[in-house]
């Protein structure tokens, strides 16, 4: 509902202005006493009224400068300054791997975006061929590792024609394909929200390099 009031609520009420005195009346013939005196007790009000002002407008001045905001000093930045993102080397393990999944996740790797979503990609402690990772805290992709087990009934999704299964592990969300020859496995850190938004990227990139195997989990076939 508006603030402002309604016409209803507005009204303004009207007063008859009271008539003003003749300045040049005068108790009897001009130049009386009597109109003496009404000319210096106007003449006094007057240069009350002057001399109050001034004292008025610095008592608002003053009042002002009292209860208004500290400026900052000049040169001084009050908002804060982001932290610095890490751009080190993010540790990761680099298993070794069979001729096949190492070629696949060559080809993987040679393909990823330089930077998914807002975050930029990181260098890696190791098998910069088959692992890579991004943004701080890292969000971290590795191919060819262990394929995850899980039960028939536990949910899959499918995230740009990519089957994905998901679990939780200390401090990240653990998101590994179940429909390609070589599994590629996302780690997504608590932090960032909705981790499948997350592989979405990734998952335009293993389309294009990561063929995927015939014998796909009943839960990745769309509904």
């Amino acid at each position: 509902m508006s603030r402002l009031p309604d016409e209803s609520d507005t009204t303004t009420a009207h007063h008859d202005a009271p008539v003003p005195e003749d300045d040049t009346a005068t108790d009897g013939a001009e130049g009386s006493p009597q109109g003496g005196r009404d000319r210096s007790n106007r003449g006094a009000a007057l240069i009350a009224t002057a001399v109050a002002l001034p004292a008025t407008v610095l008592a608002g001045v003053v009042a002002f400068t009292q209860f208004a905001p500290d400026q900052p000093e000049p040169g001084s930045n009050s908002a804060t300054t982001p932290a610095p993102l890490s751009t080190a080397a993010v540790e990761m393990a680099a298993p070794a791997l069979a001729e096949r999944p190492a070629t696949v996740c060559r080809a993987l790797l040679s393909q990823l975006p330089p930077a998914i979503r807002e975050l930029p990609q990181r260098p890696v402690t190791a098998g910069p061929e088959q692992n890579a990772a991004y943004g701080d805290p890292a969000l971290t992709v590795a191919c060819g590792g262990a394929a995850p087990t899980f039960a028939d009934t536990d949910k899959l999704w499918l995230v740009n024609r990519v089957c994905w299964y998901g679990s939780e592990a200390e401090g990240s969300t653990v998101l590994s394909t179940v429909d390609r020859e070589t599994t590629v496995t996302v780690r997504v850190p608590d932090g960032y929200d909705q981790p499948l938004q997350w592989v979405s990227p990734v998952s335009e990139t293993i389309i294009s390099t990561v063929p995927s195997i015939d014998d796909a989990p009943t839960g990745c076939r769309p509904g």
